[in-house]
């Protein structure tokens, strides 16, 4: 695979050249150092990826000359991680984590031991530099896929977020919690196999009684990640991988 890749907008129609934005220019051309002739691949983040050549290496308007289109498969579970906001910048490894691991969603939640209170300009900007870290991380493994990343969401909104999941796992402390492989296990079989999986992430301290309550009666599962208290992204990049590997391998 070439070493470059650059995101671009979703095509309205089938063109030989393509024009970067100014973003994509300097990123290329100034911090990547590409040189006319080198291959680069283009992708707009829906699955489609482009094989294409450098031809202009300006670095406010670059020019990418086609060669061959590609759509990647579809993953067969769609992964969605439903993630209480942590404090500091530890929300944005835990998106860069999920992109890597290939997430189709992500949805930052307020939850009751949510550290984080943000104003909607703040959110606004928290979700901008979210997806910034996404697109940088989906550039950086390969992955022809963006995660949609809603704007932070309260906790009543649960029930809507979880409405299309086939499976529903919430994080637990509990010790009566049964074990994810268990869990996982009795999912895994080809007619219970799920199509949409959910992943409920709690903050530091976990989620509160009522709150856990809530999720089981949407439907969620509580499981553990075993004998030992994980941080909220450790605990996030571990569920997250051992799904993906479980039902998409």
């Amino acid at each position: 695979m070439p070493d470059f890749r650059v995101f671009i907008p979703p095509l309205a129609s089938a063109a030989a050249d393509l024009t970067l934005s100014g973003s994509e220019s300097h990123h290329l051309v100034t911090v990547n150092r590409a040189l006319s002739g080198d291959p680069v691949v283009a992708f707009d983040g829906a699955g489609n990826e482009w094989d294409t050549t450098l031809t202009v290496a300006h670095r406010r308007a670059a020019v990418l000359t086609i060669q061959r289109h590609r759509q990647a498969a579809a993953r067969k579970c769609e992964i969605i991680l439903v993630q209480s906001m942590p404090k500091g910048g530890v929300m944005e490894n835990i998106v860069r984590q999920a992109t890597e691991i290939g997430v189709s969603r992500i949805v930052p939640l307020q939850t009751a031991r949510t550290q984080v209170q943000l104003d909607p300009g703040r959110q606004a900007k928290k979700r901008d530099k979210w997806e910034a870290t996404a697109l940088e991380a989906a550039k950086q493994c390969g992955n022809p896929w963006l995660p949609h990343i809603d704007p932070p969401r309260e906790f009543s909104d649960l029930r809507e977020i979880c409405s299309d999941a086939d499976l529903i796992l919430i994080a637990s402390l509990e010790p009566d919690s049964p074990p994810l492989a268990s869990v996982l296990q009795t999912s895994s079989a080809p007619e219970k196999t799920p199509r949409r999986v959910v992943w409920l992430i709690g903050p530091e301290g976990d989620f509160t009684p009522e709150e856990t309550r809530e999720a089981i009666a949407v439907g969620a599962t509580p499981v553990s990640l075993g004998s030992l208290v994980l941080r909220c992204d450790t605990a996030a990049t571990y569920a997250l991988a051992v799904v993906n590997a479980a039902f998409n391998p």
